[in-house]
């Protein structure tokens, strides 16, 4: 009797899930949870109303990787400045680049302004291109299916839940795109104070019409804002920042072009699913159609 109650206490102290996952950003969360559903357990690094260009490691970062099976980054060198010293401090090998355990998101498709030069005067480029995959849902359901598999890789046993829910995400993006599309068809199109919108703008078939910051990381001019407007003249576009950054430059900008002004998120809320991450594309599209 004893030794059944011995069997009941460490068949109930089981985890529930068959992977811990941890994802650097929110979206990457949205993304791991909505493909891995009730077999894994989600822990997000990085908060939502944090750049994520510009983290630091910390001790808890390390924590969640030290016991992580899949670690579930952007790449294309978001998370250059801190990812690397929170792999090191988690001595975790199972995650580390290269290993099965490893899944960049920007490596599953093709990138945006690939091949800029590294050079400092242009501010803080990213040579393998532009990493703000997450505004494009198109991509993001490619990237579902890409982390899917490599799910089953990790966990056999539940592939074909996580090829089936990777395929009910791009599902539901393929019937919603052309909602989208049609409530923007006639804007001018999008500023941005980072260029962290232009795959959101590629995928609505918008034209990207600049930064509010002259070069990726240095803050805006009174010469580049001017040398902005001049350029959006008679646009009937859309000039956005995402709550983290600051607002002066997107507020000068409106107010010289008389165009409207939006704060908007790039990512999701801490702990979303795929209905929060498709809100967030709602918001920016009615932002958009608004701005027409």
């Amino acid at each position: 009797m004893k030794r059944f109650a011995l069997f009941l206490v460490l068949f109930w102290a089981l985890p529930a899930w068959a992977l811990e996952v941890v994802a650097t950003t929110s979206s990457m969360g949205m993304l791991a949870r909505s493909v891995g559903g009730p077999e894994v357990k989600v822990t997000e690094l990085a908060p939502p109303d944090r750049d994520a260009h510009m983290l630091q490691a910390k001790p808890s970062m390390m924590r969640a990787l030290r016991d992580a099976d899949l670690l579930v980054a952007v790449g294309a060198e978001l998370e250059v400045g801190w990812l690397p010293a929170a792999l090191k401090g988690a001595a975790n090998p199972n995650v580390l680049p290269g290993r099965p355990g490893y899944f960049e998101a920007a490596a599953q498709v093709a990138l945006l302004d690939v091949g800029q030069a590294a050079d400092r005067a242009q501010g803080d480029v990213h040579p393998a291109g532009n990493p703000h995959v997450n505004l494009d849902p198109a991509r993001m359901a490619m990237i579902a299916q890409a982390l899917a598999a490599r799910m089953g890789q990790l966990d056999a046993a539940h592939a074909e839940h996580y090829r089936q829910r990777a395929q009910a995400f791009a599902q539901a993006v393929a019937e919603k795109t052309p909602a989208w599309r049609a409530k923007v068809a006639g804007s001018g199109g999008l500023v941005s104070f980072h260029k962290d919108a232009i795959y959101l703008t590629h995928f609505l078939g918008l034209p990207f019409l600049g930064t509010i910051e002259p070069v990726p990381g240095v803050a805006p001019t009174a010469a580049h804002l001017e040398n902005l407007a001049a350029k959006l003249k008679g646009a009937k576009a859309l000039i956005a920042h995402t709550p983290y950054q600051p607002p002066a430059g997107a507020e000068t900008l409106a107010r010289l072009t008389g165009l409207k002004m939006a704060v908007l998120p790039i990512d999701p809320p801490s702990g979303s699913d795929a209905a929060d991450y498709f809100a967030l594309i709602d918001r920016w599209v009615e932002a958009l159609a608004a701005a027409k």
